[in-house]
């Protein structure tokens, strides 16, 4: 976007490549819009995406909960996993066809450069351990929820203990097997989710008690197997065919956080590294976009002021920061609804919850502040001075 609107944007990553498991992939249709907008999200599709028409909650093989995102407006009225790696090679072969634009990869922030107290560029260390030394009116972090360049700045992360499971992902190849949904299976004392991803695989996120990793894998992967074999009996033959040892598993530390400052002068965190979310209803990745979105017009507005301060920049945290905290009370309910104990009460609430929000329009209403946020956001086209060039004939952006 920045470098749509004719600013100069250096991009320094820690990682050479993409080429490595992500687990928060599925995008919300809010998420979809930012990306259509920019032009990248029919090209990131087609290196490999899968359609999913909603959300459901099973119980002993009932569904319980079936939340169909076709009612909602098209072309957006879908889920879409959509594996990172293919939509961050978009996103960075769309920045290297436009001017400005500077990559760094294989860089690791190793300190922020202060005027005053005013942050005015980073230090990086190379693969080959020089130092490159970046000057700039600001410095955005979007490094993550244990970002490094938050620390560096002193910041506070503002971890909160929010939730009471952790999720161990992992996936399974399934040709044939696609559902077409994102699923929460509960079964006595556990929740298994699963959803279609690409090429032909499930990606599965099995919930434990929150700091249970060391108990839950004392007995090795044979007693795990047969928990999820008996929660999702489906897929009994592939779990038994392919989850062959721990190693085979990634455990989710889930925790909500809220860092102490998201803007000093020259300084701003974005996404993760703001704001930290559950798993639960595909959001992270859905804010960071948001977050990007919000934040655009208001650097713009800051660097053409000449003035990138506290003041002029705290507009984007006024404005995302509400989003924020309502998507971790709402993952908080999800959880406790979803994941949380099974009994004859709760099964009953849980019930009739679902019949509100499947069957009323009420429950379309409900599905679209899930989808787009209580205040939908929207790329600020309009600021565009710049157009990318042209992908050369017969090439592809690699």
């Amino acid at each position: 976007m920045l470098l749509r609107s004719g600013v100069r944007v250096t991009l320094a990553e820690k990682s050479t490549t993409y080429r490595r498991d992500f687990h928060g992939e599925i995008l919300q249709p809010g998420g979809q819009r930012i990306l259509d907008q920019l032009g990248v999200l029919d090209s990131a599709s087609r290196r490999g995406a899968r359609t999913l028409d909603g959300f459901q909650v099973l119980e002993r093989g009932r569904v319980l909960l079936d939340i169909d995102y076709r009612r909602l407006e098209p072309p957006y009225g879908r889920l879409l996993a959509l594996p990172q790696r293919h939509l961050l090679e978009e996103l960075l072969a769309a920045c290297h066809r436009l001017p400005g634009f500077t990559h760094l990869p294989g860089h690791r922030i190793s300190a922020l450069r202060d005027d005053r107290g005013r942050c005015t560029g980073a230090v990086f260390t190379g693969p080959a351990g020089t130092r490159t030394t970046v000057p700039a009116r600001v410095v955005v972090a979007a490094d993550g929820r244990f970002s490094r360049t938050r620390t560096l700045a002193g910041i506070g992360a503002g971890r909160r203990e929010a939730f009471d499971q952790d999720i161990v992902w992992f996936t399974l190849p399934a040709p044939g097997r696609a559902t077409g949904r994102v699923r929460i299976h509960r079964a006595a004392g556990t929740a298994v989710l699963v959803h279609d991803t690409h090429p032909d695989r499930l990606r599965v996120g099995w919930a434990l008690p929150h700091g249970g990793w060391q108990a839950a894998t004392a007995g090795g992967i044979a007693p795990i197997r047969d928990e999820l074999a008996a929660a999702v009996p489906e897929l009994a033959d592939l779990l038994h065919r392919h989850l062959t040892g721990l190693s085979d598993l990634a455990l989710l530390d889930v925790f909500a956080a809220d860092a102490e400052e998201w803007v000093r002068d020259g300084l701003v965190l974005a996404g993760d590294a703001a704001h930290t979310h559950g798993p639960l209803g595909a959001q992270g990745i859905n804010l960071a976009l948001q977050d990007a979105a919000t934040l655009h017009p208001v650097l713009l507005d800051a660097l053409a002021a000449g003035r990138c301060t506290r003041e002029r920049l705290a507009p984007f945290q006024r404005l995302r920061a509400p989003a924020a905290a309502r998507v971790t009370r709402v993952q908080r309910l999800q959880a406790k609804a979803f994941l949380g104990t099974a009994g004859p009460a709760a099964t009953y609430l849980r019930s009739r919850a679902a019949a509100l929000v499947t069957r009323t329009p009420l429950g379309a209403h409900l599905t679209s502040r899930i989808a787009f946020g209580p205040v939908p956001v929207q790329v600020r086209t309009d600021l565009f001075t710049a157009a990318p060039r042209p992908t050369q004939k017969g090439a592809r952006s690699q």
